[in-house]
């Protein structure tokens, strides 16, 4: 399920959330400017994650457990990551305030790869992307607006006849999906496409935990959604 944005305002520029694209943005240019690829794990050295030199040598490389936050494999990881932070983070740090949406995020991002560590101490494979904090990001979003509409786009290409390219949920349902999906790949005996579940699933718990500590406002209101389809209009009250 792709959501490709939700209709909230924010009662304050985000920009921590923008900072942390460009971060990410920038970061990635850094490595197509060395001609890393866009995540060739081997030249990016110390950069990545690998949980077995976490377990070997936690000092030497404490520095990959922040790094590989902002490391892509590939523009599409990239461009991936990028549109859930731009969607749903905004409101996030609206809630929280900018210092602690910062913290919030990082220890979102430390706690998914201490989990990915705990599942896997023996593994070498690299792992690198925002996911983890990204994660954390949703899970607070899903807290505080469930029933926020967001506009999705349509699976189901023969659907596409009748109900055009786009639709509207609820955050809860398209949140909940994208935490069962990962949760039961998590479980699977190993991660598809190597892409780090376990992580996930551990931002998500850290987002859930971190949100009631932190949040410093209520949320905005907003008309919740009401229905699959209908009439465009302005959701939120701000």
């Amino acid at each position: 399920m792709l959501p490709v944005r939700d209709h909230l305002p924010t009662r304050n520029v985000p920009l921590v959330n923008y900072a942390l694209i460009a971060l990410n943005v920038g970061a990635f240019l850094l490595e197509a400017g060395f001609g890393v690829g866009g995540g060739d794990a081997a030249a990016l050295g110390r950069w990545v994650l690998v949980p077995a030199k976490v377990v070997a040598n936690p000092l030497a490389s404490a520095p990959s457990l922040v790094s590989h936050m902002f490391l892509h494999a590939g523009v599409s990881h990239l461009a991936g990551n990028m549109l859930f932070l731009w969607i749903f983070g905004d409101n996030v740090e609206d809630a929280l305030g900018h210092a602690r949406y910062a913290f919030f995020y990082l220890a979102c991002g430390l706690v998914a790869a201490l989990a990915q560590i705990a599942a896997s101490p023996h593994s070498m494979v690299p792992m690198l992307g925002a996911s983890g904090a990204i994660s954390g990001v949703l899970a607070a979003y899903g807290v505080l607006y469930p029933r926020s509409p967001i506009t999705v786009v349509n699976p189901i290409p023969i659907m596409w006849i009748f109900w055009g390219f786009f639709f509207y949920l609820p955050a809860w349902f398209v949140i909940l999906e994208f935490f069962v999906a990962n949760l039961w790949n998590a479980f699977q005996p190993s991660s598809a496409g190597g892409v780090a579940f376990v992580a996930h699933v551990g931002g998500f718990v850290a987002g859930l935990t971190l949100l009631p500590v932190l949040r410093t406002q209520e949320p905005v209101e907003y008309d919740p959604w009401g229905q699959l389809l209908g009439p465009r209009r302005r959701f939120a009250r701000s």
